[in-house]
């Protein structure tokens, strides 16, 4: 199955195309509290049980308690503006986190982008299967 991206065309009609491109994001002049960044309450009330836990060993909690953290939800758009406004160290420190992606080139030797080139090829293969 294609997938079709809607655009539309300077003359204003609707148009679907098989290009994509990387979406722009413009900060906005706010600087977020670092605090709105993410939401943690669900990893909290996770941890809070993992803790009051009888019934499993210390290597079972901090497991648990690692895996607990995949819950944390991160805003992505209040992270960029975050970054925008943010010390140079401190933008680093973001960028080797993932939390933004400026250099496709880095974020490639750091393996972020593995599973976006896979997709990319499977698409390809797809459509050169359909013969498009």
């Amino acid at each position: 199955m294609k997938q079709m991206t809607f655009i539309e065309s300077e003359a204003g009609s609707s148009v679907y195309t098989h290009k994509a491109g990387s979406p722009l994001y413009e900060p906005k002049d706010r600087r977020p509290h670092v605090l709105e960044l993410h939401d943690a309450s669900r990893m909290h009330r996770l941890a809070h049980q993992i803790e009051a836990a009888k019934g499993i060993t210390p290597e079972e909690r901090r497991f648990l308690l690692a895996a607990a953290t995949r819950h944390t939800v991160f805003n992505y758009e209040l992270i960029a503006d975050y970054y925008a406004h943010a010390t140079p160290e401190m933008q680093q420190l973001m960028e080797e986190s993932a939390l933004v992606v400026l250099d496709i080139g880095a974020a490639i030797e750091k393996g972020y982008v593995q599973l976006c080139d896979n997709l990319r090829a499977f698409h390809e293969e797809e459509l050169a299967d359909d013969g498009a």
